[in-house]
């Protein structure tokens, strides 16, 4: 059993996806009055698949199955195909101002989360004091 169960990892994950959203809807803002600019979002099941993709099985007994997977690396990131306005323009305004928010209250969870978890372990090492 490792010291906190994999937590860190998990919850630096976590804050990297939440990062990767931010600047994605922080282009995707910078750029609303940009013709023909097409906006762009993060997909989490590219993420997944890229993960999955990338993944390395060992097999401990013959009888298991392999994993193969037909999946291709991707970044994650997907271009917008939906036309708004007459000049190109694919981005939403009021929707990347929601997304935006929304990313924020996440980030703050994860980061709260995270401060109690170091905390936590500052309350471990001085013997709960």
């Amino acid at each position: 059993m490792t010291l906190f169960s994999g937590i860190f990892p998990t919850l630096e994950a976590s804050l990297k996806y939440s990062t990767i959203k931010h600047e994605v809807s922080s282009q995707n803002i910078a750029n609303a009055d940009t013709p023909n600019y097409k906006g762009k979002r993060v997909s989490f099941k590219k993420a997944l698949d890229n993960s999955v993709a990338n993944m390395k099985s060992h097999r401990t007994d013959p009888r298991h199955f392999t994993l193969k997977s037909d999946l291709h690396p991707t970044t994650g990131i997907d271009n917008v195909r939906v036309q708004y306005r007459h000049d190109g323009n694919s981005v939403d305004i009021d929707k990347e101002m929601s997304d935006l928010a929304a990313n924020q209250i996440y980030f703050n969870a994860i980061s709260d989360r995270l401060n109690g978890k170091f905390n936590s372990l500052k309350n471990v090492i001085k013997g709960g004091r």
